[in-house]
């Protein structure tokens, strides 16, 4: 695996924890093993791999859930996203490709687990796609975004965000 000194970011739902990465690794893969099926609430799991010494927690700390002996999960505690993947011998960890405030810069590569792929996953793409949100539920996407506590995809100062400012709002 090949590392990449790249920039990136990423945190949780809410903006209780965020990270920071200096480098990054040329592992951006997608495993389909029922295990991170069930870690991440859906039908594979997106990762990317960061060298362990270029991660840093910006803001908060993640809970954990080992879900094996050698693999520790981290999720944010106060809203449940899932933020990594860390199987203990490993010189580094996996961020869910998700958290990353810029995540379509990881298209994946490999997948893994699939044996628990789900049969009907190659479907997906050729599904119809009825249109966007904002233009099938516009009341509920107006109320959504007027309420919105989502932590923006990019880094602050503070969060919630300060007087004055209305959670979910850049800078």
């Amino acid at each position: 695996m090949k590392r990449i000194e790249i920039e990136a970011s990423g945190g949780c739902q809410c903006g209780g924890v965020r990270y920071h990465a200096s480098a990054m690794l040329d592992t951006s893969h997608v495993c389909h093993c029922r295990m991170c099926q069930k870690a991440a609430g859906n039908y594979f799991a997106a990762l990317v791999g960061v060298p362990r010494d270029a991660l840093t927690w910006t803001r908060g700390t993640p809970a954990t859930f080992k879900s094996s002996d050698p693999v520790e999960r981290g999720f944010c505690r106060d809203c449940g996203t899932p933020l990594y993947y860390d199987y203990r011998d490993a010189a580094h960890l996996s961020v869910t490709t998700g958290s990353l405030d810029e995540p379509a810069r990881f298209p994946p590569k490999r997948q893994f687990g699939v044996e628990a792929r789900l049969p009907w996953i190659d479907i997906i793409p050729a599904l119809q796609a009825d249109g966007s949100t904002e233009e099938l539920m516009t009341e509920e996407a107006a109320a959504i975004r007027a309420s919105n506590h989502q932590h923006p995809d990019h880094d602050t100062d503070s969060w919630p965000s300060g007087a004055g400012k209305k959670p979910g709002t850049s800078r």
